[in-house]
């Protein structure tokens, strides 16, 4: 038995053939295969759009939040039971756009999670709109005559929010992906890859081929230094964000998490004897 079979289960994907978010989901198992997960150990929640229904893909605990809050659920669910590995999940749509707010939040708190981005630059459930990171001047059923807005930058945006790990992979290099997956799950704090995850039907700009041709990978950089800030603003900005690989790491800046898991389970006792002694009082009445 293929070792990933452990975290499939009965349901059948329904992307469009050759999305890249099928790669994302193999990765995902065979990450979990590889640091030998237990599923009801492993929680995947995910936002709205194709890419949100990857929990419902993997045979672990699965959430399929609504639009633009996979992020604050991940979070409320590591901080009830900090035993388990969360990971949440999504699209550049879920995350930049209307979920941007609970994004830069979640970063800057630095809570032990792991945030996978699968970004098509295109909004593709809902047939083709620009999303926040779709280039300016790109052309779509909303955007005839081009896109007018500037795209963010996830990087960069992720760096000056404060997360603690931060890579991009591409659907097409799963070796590459399945091992930054693994060290982001391993890294204690907050841990960001965006993806580059081809849309099939509606974005035939951005192809496989395209970024076959664009991308860099700064794994092979033996003089780029994954603990400097700065080298890893500059590196960002030499590429235009077109790489992938690790861009940042921060081991010595302390988890939020671990501080916040420790306060969850304070609040979680006070709020157990609160119940205890509301419980008492109303026997009182009865």
């Amino acid at each position: 038995m293929n070792i990933i079979d452990k975290y499939s289960n009965d349901v059948t994907p329904t992307w469009c053939p050759g999305c890249g978010d099928f790669s994302v989901l193999r990765s995902v198992k065979a990450a979990a295969s590889h640091l030998n997960i237990e599923n009801h150990n492993l929680s995947i929640v995910s936002g709205i759009g194709c890419s949100g229904r990857i929990s419902g893909y993997i045979n672990s605990y699965g959430f399929h939040s609504i639009h633009g809050r996979a992020l604050p659920i991940a979070q409320g669910i590591k901080l009830a039971n900090p035993s388990l590995t969360v990971v949440a999940m999504g699209g550049d749509g879920d995350g930049f756009a209307i979920g941007t707010n609970h994004t830069v939040h979640a970063m800057r708190r630095n809570i032990n999670i792991t945030y996978i981005v699968m970004n098509n630059q295109i909004y593709g459930l809902t047939k083709g709109h620009t999303s926040p990171l779709s280039e300016k001047g790109f052309v779509t059923k909303s955007s005839p005559f081009g896109c007018n807005d500037s795209p963010l930058k996830p990087g960069l945006l992720a760096l000056a929010s404060g997360a603690s790990f931060i890579a991009q992979g591409f659907s097409a290099y799963q070796t590459q992906l399945v091992d930054l997956i693994i060290k982001a799950i391993n890294h204690r704090g907050f841990s960001f890859i965006n993806i580059f995850s081809p849309c099939v039907t509606f974005n035939k700009t951005n192809t496989y081929e395209w970024f076959r041709k664009n991308l860099a990978n700064i794994d092979e950089d033996q003089d780029h230094d994954i603990r400097s800030y700065r080298k890893a603003m500059d590196k960002y900005i030499e590429t235009d964000g077109l790489f992938t690989g690790l861009l940042y790491e921060n081991t010595e800046s302390s988890s939020d998490g671990d501080l916040n898991n420790r306060r969850g389970k304070s609040i979680a006792n006070q709020d157990l004897n609160i119940l205890k002694d509301f419980d008492n009082l109303m026997k009182n009445f009865i």
